[in-house]
């Protein structure tokens, strides 16, 4: 689970710097309006991102076993929504779409087996 929580720090970390950096090319992969309001939006979520980031990586470090599998309970879920909130996006769904919903499910799936496997 530490592991998992951590590849999921590192991939928020990223997703966070691109949502700050570069929102309207985000926006633009997930064929939704590239407006300034929407821009400053990703930007938000962004920072946001990178504090969940930041949380994932520190529960990952816990010595008490019973807290980093809290941790992945609630990343198992709220990955899973994530993955089916992209897929039911108010735009046109493309491969960047299904990426996005692929890595959800992904880290969904992978919380779920450490969760019943350890």
């Amino acid at each position: 689970m530490r592991k998992i929580l951590k590849a999921g720090a590192i991939v928020f970390g990223l997703s966070s710097l691109f949502l700050v950096i570069l929102p309207g090319v985000f926006l633009n992969l997930l064929q939704l309006d590239d407006s300034s309001a929407l821009r400053w939006s990703m930007r938000m979520i962004g920072i946001t991102v990178f504090a969940l980031a930041g949380n994932l990586w520190n529960h990952a470090g816990q010595a008490e076993e019973r807290r980093v599998g809290n941790v992945a309970k609630i990343m198992c879920l709220s990955a899973a929504a994530l993955g089916v909130l992209t897929l039911l996006i108010p735009a046109q769904l493309s491969w960047f779409t299904f990426l996005y919903s692929a890595i959800g499910f992904g880290f969904s799936t992978a919380y779920l087996v450490a969760i019943f496997t350890k």
